[in-house]
Order: structure tokens, then sequence, then C-alpha cells
């Protein structure tokens, strides 16, 4: 991950190829393309710190897909929209961060999907965005990256459209698993 669209720059930092949580194939989101003396470059969303962060890759080192899926999170009115090809198919309440532990806002991207055991407080799912929370550094032994996740256990005494989480998105159980099945990683999420 190059500071800027040309061999040379400075390095930013160097991303493995497979996702820490579930072994998955690392998928960034391009924010911008650029081509510079014959070659192409992309800008892509970090899923490091700070939020917001990027980085310029050589095009003729990615594998470019589409997406027709993005996540919207409108922090005020507590409510999670997921959209395909720009039109609203789902729309849930959900649990957002506290004022003391807010959830963080910014164009992010589903990081990587994580199967969680059955029984876990998280539900089924925990959809890990590029995003981090701006002030916790650790999650349960993770980096302090937000999730979008389930709700089970103590977890439910938190009603949907209220800010009781550490920075986590919360939705029901039924309603993560629907969304995993849809959002792959490199997938947007805008939380505003």
């Amino acid at each position: 991950m190059l500071a800027a669209p040309r061999a040379g720059a400075r390095e930013l930092m160097r991303l493995a190829p497979v996702a820490v949580w579930n072994g998955g194939e690392v998928q960034l989101l391009v924010l911008e393309t650029r081509r510079e003396r014959e070659r192409t470059w992309l800008r892509v969303a970090l899923p490091s710190r700070p939020n917001g962060s990027s980085g310029w890759i050589d095009a003729d080192r990615a594998l470019l897909t589409p997406t027709r899926w993005r996540i919207e999170v409108d922090l005020r009115a507590r409510r999670l929209t997921a959209l395909r090809d720009g039109r609203a198919m789902r729309r849930w309440a959900v649990v957002i961060g506290t004022a003391a532990t807010p959830t963080p806002r910014g164009l992010f991207a589903v990081y990587e999907r994580v199967r969680q055991p059955r029984g876990s407080e998280l539900g089924p799912w925990a959809l890990h965005i590029t995003g981090h929370s701006d002030v916790l550094d650790d999650y349960g032994g993770g980096p302090g990256r937000v999730a979008l996740h389930g709700r089970a256990g103590a977890l439910l005494a938190d009603p949907l459209g209220s800010a009781s989480s550490h920075g986590c998105i919360r939705m029901n159980s039924a309603d993560v698993s629907w969304l995993a099945a849809r959002a792959d990683p490199g997938t947007p999420v805008l939380v505003r």
C-alpha cells in the first residue's frame, strides 16, 4: 500500500492477503482510480486506523469485482438500510454506540464475515467493517474494529433503536443472517 499513485512512493503498510478472523480473501473498497505514466492506480480504503485512511495500489495487482449491495446506517434514526442497485431492499432498527463509546461515522466497507459459534451473544454472524472505535483500542481480543452483528443472551436487554453498544451496530440475529448472505467483503458501509 503506497502513499501516492506512483512506483517508488512511500509504503504505508503491507496488507496480508487473508483476513485475520475468518481466513477469507481480503477485499477493499475502491475510492478512486488514477492513470499515471501508462499505469492505472487504485486508491482504496484501508482497514486500519485512523478511520478514513486510504492508500494506493497498482491496478494490475488487483482483481476488481463490482458489488450491487450497499449498507447505510443512519445514527440519528438508529436504522440500517440494505440497498441493492441503489434501491432500499430492507430497513431495520438497530442498536448503536453510547455517547461515551459512539459508533464512528464515515465510509467503510465490510472487511470480513465471521460466523459466530453457537450460543454467542453476537448472534450467528459478525460483519466486521473497516471502521474502528474512536475511543476503544480493543473489543474482545480484536483491534477495536466495529462490526454489524446479531443479538443474543444479555444483549437482548438493549432494545432495538437504543444507543447501548460499545460502538458496534447490533441487529436482530435473523436480520444479520439475511445481510451476511448478501454483503460480501468489500461491500460499502456508509455510517452517517
